[in-house]
């Protein structure tokens, strides 16, 4: 039976530990001019609806890596729900590759993409969900810390599809998530609703900065307008002007707290120079960490190991 990725919720505990495991290896493999390639022969298709450049490169070249030939297929050319339903767009690619990547804007569109493709689908960024990133920043976050379990994750700023995913991680490792924003920004309900129903991790919503951050051993932002969400700048601007990472309100952080940021970044709005160019920030590591995390994604869907 076909596995998908389209959520954090469609792993269980032990296969996102896995994964994670796999893609440490994967990342130290590569260095040593690994030749692991589960995609040998195979073609793989990247649906962008929405820019990109991490996600973009990221897919592709980990494919290539793979052995496997990357088809990137635009909005302009696919015509998703508009020139062609999704259901013949999911049977036809079935036809064609072995794996879909789509990244694009209703949570929906991608469930409704596996529900009718024959081969593995993943969620490479939605307006809900972003769960590849989620697992790069965990992979990250261990890597400096040593390891995820137990970590005070304080995430300041719009409570959008990262904050979203955090949660869903937050059903099925134990951490000691803050989520810092205003009260016009909340993540989504029935999401924050099932993370904390869980019990599994300490869940903390808070309008307070400062007290989102106090003594974490990782701070975390996002642009405050998301991508889709650009005429309403001004409007989040004003809502999260408070919000903003900056060297005093790291001082509340953990002196050896780690500073993250998915990229892009709008310097001087969520987060200054001083900061993500610091001594604190990982914010490269992050971003390089997509391209081994979704490889470790990719082979657990092809093969079942990682």
């Amino acid at each position: 039976m076909k596995r998908d990725f389209l959520s954090i919720d469609d792993l269980n505990a032990k296969e996102i530990k896995d994964i994670l495991a796999g893609a440490k290896v994967l990342k130290h493999m590569s260095s040593w001019g690994d030749n692991r390639r589960p995609l040998e022969g195979k073609s793989v298709a990247l649906i962008f609806r929405k820019p990109s450049l991490r996600t973009r490169v990221s897919f592709d070249v980990g494919v290539s890596q793979f052995g496997g030939h990357p088809i990137v297929i635009s909005d302009a050319e696919i015509g998703m729900g508009k020139r062609e339903t999704v259901h013949d767009i999911a049977k036809v690619l079935s036809r064609y590759v072995s794996m879909i990547v789509i990244r694009t804007f209703e949570q929906s569109e991608v469930e409704e993409l596996a529900k009718y493709a024959d081969v593995p689908v993943i969620n490479a960024l939605t307006n809900l969900l972003h769960p590849c990133q989620i697992m790069g920043d965990a992979l990250t976050i261990m890597e400096h810390k040593g390891s995820i379990d137990g970590m005070k994750i304080a995430y300041v700023g719009d409570g959008n599809n990262i904050v979203n995913s955090w949660l869903n991680f937050a059903k099925k490792i134990k951490i000691d998530l803050r989520i810092g924003t205003s009260a016009n920004t909340h993540p989504d309900t029935a999401i924050l609703s099932a993370a904390k129903a869980a019990g599994m991790s300490q869940i903390t919503l808070t309008h307070d900065p400062i007290e989102a951050v106090r003594d974490a051993d990782v701070v975390y932002t996002d642009v405050w307008a998301s991508m889709g969400e650009k005429e309403r700048a001004a409007e989040k601007a004003a809502q999260l002007g408070n919000f903003q990472i900056n060297s005093e309100l790291m001082k509340n952080a953990s002196p050896n707290a780690i500073v993250l940021h998915c990229l892009p970044a709008e310097r001087g709005r969520e987060i200054t120079d001083e900061v993500i160019d610091g001594p604190q920030s990982v914010v490269f590591d992050e971003a390089e960490n997509r391209l081994h995390i979704q490889k470790a994604i990719m082979q657990f869907l092809t093969t079942g190991l990682v």
